[in-house]
């Protein structure tokens, strides 16, 4: 698809360039899935190797553009998730003219090249919002605080998730381990360095389908949300005080905790806690599932020494695909 430049409908004024760009990457929640939505905080992790690139330029003809906006995604993903990305990016870049005041009905082409598998619980969609508001803001010259950014992201995934917690639309603009509750976020003081290694089942989740079967569950059973969330805080809680202490073991032991209260939620499945056992026996210092659960990706800790064998032990469970991220001590972080 060809980036047209003709900018019929925008005043001079508000023409910034033929072409912008925006750039996101994907996220792993370390602990805290589900229970952030009700106000716990959670534990975020960049991952800048899986990114989305968005390219936003303006149509020649009008009639190219359902409401305004031609879409289209490069790569692999199917029919499916192209035609359900493509009503929310329309949606998206609605809310984008109306907040950033755009003037005139321009017509736009958008081109996103994303490499980050949907469904898997590693931020597809914000990511995928992000980039475009980025590009967007790129294409008309405009200023976005990351208030305004994030406002936006989370508009998107509230239309995609129901009620999004947030910390998605956060930590795919991230550029160091989060913090986040609530809306609100700070990095994390790290004191330890290891590695992450996601795998990834080659199962699609549903977030959507995951948090009603969670609620279901405290409906059904008298006190059982309070039980969950106490429990998930404080897990978070001694996860975040491994890390500023520079203990991977504990954090190790918080993450599989967390992954058997997601389990005996009925939020994993059993190729995932296959996936856990392997890394587990291969040495990894904790493994868990990441992300709404019902599918997606095992998040495994591991020494560096460790990181073969267990990276090869998942990929023997049944990983599809796995990547290595790298747990760092943070500048002015630490000891």
């Amino acid at each position: 698809m060809t980036l047209r430049t003709s900018m019929e409908g925008v005043s001079k004024s508000h023409r910034a360039r033929s072409v912008g760009i925006g750039r996101a990457h994907a996220k792993a929640i370390l602990l805290g899935e589900h229970a952030v939505v009700y106000g716990t905080p959670a534990l975020a992790l960049p991952i800048p190797q899986l990114t989305a690139t968005a390219h936003a330029g303006w149509s020649s003809h009008a009639s190219d553009a359902r409401g305004g906006l031609s879409f289209t995604m490069t790569g692999s993903a199917s029919r499916a998730v192209v035609t359900l990305a493509s009503d929310g990016l329309q949606r998206l870049a609605a809310a984008y003219k109306e907040r950033m005041g755009v003037p005139g009905r321009p017509h736009l082409d958008v081109i996103l090249d994303g490499a980050i598998p949907p469904g898997r619980g590693l931020g597809s969609s914000a990511a995928n919002a992000r980039a475009i508001v980025l590009a967007l803001a790129d294409l008309f010259g405009h200023e976005l605080t990351g208030n305004t950014a994030y406002d936006l992201v989370q508009t998107a995934e509230n239309m995609a998730h129901g009620r999004a917690s947030g910390v998605d639309a956060m930590s795919v603009g991230a550029s160091s381990p989060l913090l986040f509750q609530a809306g609100r976020a700070e990095e994390l003081a790290i004191g330890c360095e290891g590695l992450f290694i996601i795998a990834d089942s080659g199962t699609a989740g549903s977030t959507k389908e995951a948090v009603e079967l969670l609620r279901d569950g405290f409906r059904r059973a008298p006190g059982a949300e309070e039980r969950f969330l106490s429990r998930a805080a404080g897990l978070v809680e001694a996860a975040r005080r491994a890390l500023a202490d520079g203990s991977p073991e504990e954090l190790g032991t918080q993450m599989t905790d967390y992954h058997e209260l997601l389990r005996a939620a009925g939020l994993s499945t059993g190729l995932i806690d296959t996936m856990v056992s392997a890394a587990l026996a291969a040495g990894s210092l904790g493994a868990k599932i990441t992300g709404g659960g019902l599918g997606g990706c095992v998040l495994a800790l591991t020494q560096p020494e460790q990181a073969g064998t267990v990276a090869r032990s998942l990929h023997d469970a049944g990983a599809a695909q796995t990547w290595v991220v790298p747990l760092r001590r943070l500048t002015g972080h630490g000891r």
